[in-house]
């Protein structure tokens, strides 16, 4: 255990079990990330203006061989700065109590893999790019219709046409700059920075309370899944049933909709979407499925729960995560979708000028087509659906009749049922679904609410 160990090791967030404190810094390892911090700041700013930055440069005459030596000089001058930097960070490590335990947690976590070692390294909050992997969901032999499915969905079906190139192009750059992060906003860096203080709390409260698990995933596609489970086998015939959350656009497991079935004591596995917190990769569709799969994979490899003793359970966007594991796995013991839409392409053309309608359908059927109105076909197992009447996202202008969950619920009637609900019957059931909801039934409606778990 090596000095460099300090230089280059995790960031510490929190040591379990003390007094539910972060974990606080000394003076030389807080002034380190301090100078740290505020470089890369600056690196990234200087990234995403650098066309600006040398558009500056040129006009002012900077970029001639004559300069190399001045850009030198600064490069090795910045370069001597974060040594000396780390070198301080680095010594004032070995000075935590804290720290040390946590260095030598990883170190032995690397010698051995027992589950001693582990439990040990799970004392301690920090990150979460520095933990090993606890299950490859490359060593599982997948059956031969999961692997039709996966290739079936990463096929594109349209053929590139000379005339549609520009607006390809155009939808392509939309979609993988700003589009993606529109689509699901906890993707953005800023925006987990900003939450990173609840997400480690709420990370705490699961670990110190429910004694929860947290498990480093590794998928297919060699993204890392940050995952979390909660076994309460032992104190609840609930337990028995392993609730898989999948969480909204905007959400993480730390601060989601886990809590729900925890207060019915299931047991309990959560996950966080490609590159949400310390998952890796991007939420793309592709990328996500491998995920919710490898997810699926960990209950049933792992932790020891049988496909029939699991529920898939999904909020907003989760919801499409949820519908393809029931594709995946159509014999799990339900699925429920709370605050789900039917298709995402109507939700993207309500919000974006008319004039790019065109682009943005392209962009989502190409790049990022959430449609649940596949998925929900292919899956014919016990299914409850939770609509939220003052929905202001998948809705437009709080209209409950404008909801997409409306839309998803006719289409579930008219596949399973398509003798009964027939054109008029779908008329009449739209009307039914665009009815405000009585004040007074709400007490019934929340009895049934609590028994959506209850297959």
């Amino acid at each position: 255990m090596g000095f460099f160990s300090y230089v280059f090791g995790p960031k510490l967030y929190q040591e379990y079990g003390l007094d539910k404190r972060l974990y606080e810094p000394g003076g030389l390892e807080r002034f380190g990330d301090q100078i740290i911090s505020t470089l890369s700041l600056m690196w990234n700013i200087s990234y995403y203006t650098s066309p600006f930055i040398v558009t500056f440069l040129y006009k002012r005459g900077y970029l001639v061989a004559d300069s190399i030596s001045s850009f030198a000089k600064f490069t090795t001058s910045i370069g001597i700065i974060v040594v000396i930097t780390l070198c301080i960070r680095g010594f004032g490590r070995t000075q935590s109590k804290s720290y040390v335990k946590m260095i030598r947690a990883i170190e032995m976590s690397k010698l051995s893999s027992d589950e001693e070692t582990k439990r040990a390294l799970r004392k301690f909050d920090f990150d979460f790019s520095s933990w090993q992997v606890d299950f490859d969901a490359r060593s599982v032999q997948g059956d031969d219709k999961k692997r039709q499915l996966l290739s079936a969905s990463s096929r594109d079906s349209r053929q590139l046409r000379f005339a549609n190139l520009p607006c390809k192009l155009a939808a392509y750059f939309a979609i993988h700059t700003f589009g993606i992060r529109m689509i699901y906003p906890g993707y953005i860096k800023i925006l987990q920075n900003y939450l990173n203080s609840f997400l480690i709390e709420g990370r705490a409260k699961l670990v110190e309370e429910h004694n929860a698990v947290r498990y480093k995933v590794k998928t297919v596609d060699y993204n890392e899944i940050d995952s979390i489970f909660v076994d309460n086998r032992q104190n609840s015939l609930n337990g028995n049933t392993l609730v898989i959350c999948s969480e909204g656009n905007a959400a993480y497991y730390e601060i989601g909709i886990m809590s729900t079935p925890l207060s019915l004591k299931y047991s309990v596995l959560g996950w966080n979407h490609p590159g949400f917190a310390g998952s890796t990769g991007a939420p793309y569709p592709e990328q996500d499925k491998n995920g919710i799969d490898a997810v699926v994979q960990l209950a049933i490899h792992r932790l020891g729960f049988a496909v029939e003793d699991i529920i898939l359970y999904g909020w907003s966007i989760g919801g499409v995560s949820t519908l393809w594991a029931s594709n995946l796995y159509p014999d799990v013991k339900g699925v429920i979708l709370d605050a789900t839409f039917d298709d995402i392409l109507y939700l993207a053309q309500s919000r974006m000028p008319e004039s790019l309608s065109g682009i943005v359908r392209l962009a989502i059927r190409e790049y990022c087509n959430l449609n649940n109105v596949e998925s929900i076909q292919n899956y014919n197992g016990p299914i409850s659906l939770i609509r939220r009447t003052e929905d202001e996202i998948i809705s437009e202008d709080n209209r409950i009749e404008t909801n997409r969950g409306n839309y998803l619920v006719l289409t579930l009637l008219k596949y399973r049922y398509p003798s009964i609900f027939q054109t008029s019957q779908l008329t009449r059931m739209k009307k039914l679904l665009s009815r405000p909801v009585d004040p007074k039934n709400f007490s019934r409606i929340i009895s049934i609410i609590c028994h959506h778990f209850k297959f």
